[in-house]
């Protein structure tokens, strides 16, 4: 935990390798640090770049589940017929 913020620091390898959840999670933490604005200012600016990295990772993981994720096709009875990709929205 940093002694000045009272939140969790950012795993020095946190990479793509951090969970969507985890990631999201620390996101939260660090807004709300920034939001209570009782760090200082060069704290707050690491902060804000974490942030921006955990976004980014956030940004990344729900592209690539977006890609993932495939409709069902259904034939003229409605019975599934196989699948095609989910039209982007």
């Amino acid at each position: 935990m940093s002694e000045m913020t009272g939140t969790p620091r950012e795993p020095a390898d946190a990479g793509d390798d951090m969970d969507f959840e985890a990631a999201l999670k620390r996101l939260e933490q660090i807004v709300q640090t920034l939001e209570r604005g009782d760090a200082p200012l060069e704290k707050s600016i690491e902060l804000y770049e974490q942030g921006q990295r955990m976004k980014d990772l956030c940004a990344r993981k729900l592209e690539a589940a977006r890609v993932r994720v495939e409709k069902i096709r259904l034939d003229a009875a409605g019975n599934p017929a196989g699948t095609e990709p989910l039209d982007p929205a």
